[in-house]
């Protein structure tokens, strides 16, 4: 990243405030308490806006409803956290946030948490289409904080020491759009109904289904174009234009990362650190996005979602 911190808005707060409501409020001042756009006014104090409508009149700056709310942290320091970690292929641990920014761990951790919640995606609408095709898999990444137990096992653990499995660890399903977006789930267990489920609900029924040959899957082909397998267990990985590679790769890169830059995830967190990924992944270079535009999408998925520790009485 040459030169990357060199722009004005990553060096003082006047110009990073105007920055972020240039990414914010293209077409005019928006309130952010009623949401009226261009018909607040500027206050005598600097990034200060007043709502002109009467039953409103509240005052509000370019980080109300947002995860950058009510935060001491420069505003320039945001946009460089947001840019940092927008840019980093496998993330940016909160020890290398704290070093670069100049803030206390305790506030980096703070701001990582904060942007992955403005990197989270919204929306329901389904992947693939007509002609698409879309890979299911699954994985399965840390210990479970709390194991799942099996109510048909009367108490016993979900896999006998011995056999093959996930073994209490925590289960992820990911769906991929080959040569598009991806969406990951952290669930509680990874079975048939939980996946089908997931499936059903995100994948357009005009989509190629992709998966391996889990049994998890065991039926899909009545509920998509076409259900295509890949037969892992027999060293077969390709045919053709059938394999989970994409997915497969994205958890590759999601490993990578957690493993090597942030090595611990409290089980809590997992699907923030999964929104990262996701975002990353569904911005990168093969689609057009450069660290600018990825950082600049960051900031303006941080509208209307707020994030806040706070201390048991």
């Amino acid at each position: 990243m040459p030169n990357a911190f060199t722009a004005p808005h990553f060096q003082n707060d006047k110009a990073a405030r105007k920055f972020i409501e240039k990414i914010r409020w293209p077409d005019g001042v928006v309130c952010g308490h009623c949401g009226t756009v261009g018909t607040a006014y500027a206050t005598s104090k600097e990034g200060v806006y007043r709502c002109a409508e009467k039953f409103c009149r509240k005052d509000f700056t370019v980080t109300t409803g947002t995860v950058m709310e009510s935060s001491h942290v420069p505003l320039h320091k945001w946009l460089m956290g947001f840019y940092l970690m927008s840019a980093s292929k496998k993330g940016m641990s909160a020890h290398q946030l704290h070093r670069s920014l100049g803030v206390t761990y305790k506030t980096a951790w703070f701001m990582a948490h904060r942007i992955r919640e403005a990197m989270r995606a919204g929306g329901i609408t389904p992947m693939g289409g007509a002609g698409k095709i879309v890979e299911a898999d699954e994985t399965y990444y840390g210990k479970m904080e709390k194991p799942h137990v099996s109510p048909q096992r009367r108490g016993r653990p979900y896999n006998p020491r011995g056999s093959r499995g996930p073994k209490g660890k925590r289960a992820i399903v990911a769906l991929v759009e080959r040569g598009g977006s991806v969406r990951t789930f952290h669930v509680g267990v990874a079975d048939q109904v939980t996946v089908r489920k997931i499936v059903s609900d995100n994948v357009d029924r005009e989509s190629r289904l992709h998966t391996d040959e889990s049994k998890l899957y065991f039926g899909a082909s009545e509920e998509f174009a076409s259900h295509e397998t890949v037969k892992h267990s027999a060293k077969e990985y390709v045919r053709g234009d059938v394999h989970t590679n994409c997915a497969e790769g994205y958890f590759s890169i999601f490993k990578r990362g957690m493993r090597g830059i942030y090595q611990h995830c409290r089980e809590k967190h997992l699907h923030r650190y999964l929104a990262e990924y996701d975002f990353r992944y569904n911005h990168r270079v093969a689609l057009g996005f450069d660290d600018g535009e990825r950082a600049a999408l960051a900031v303006k998925g941080a509208e209307g979602k707020r994030l806040t520790y706070r201390q048991p009485n």
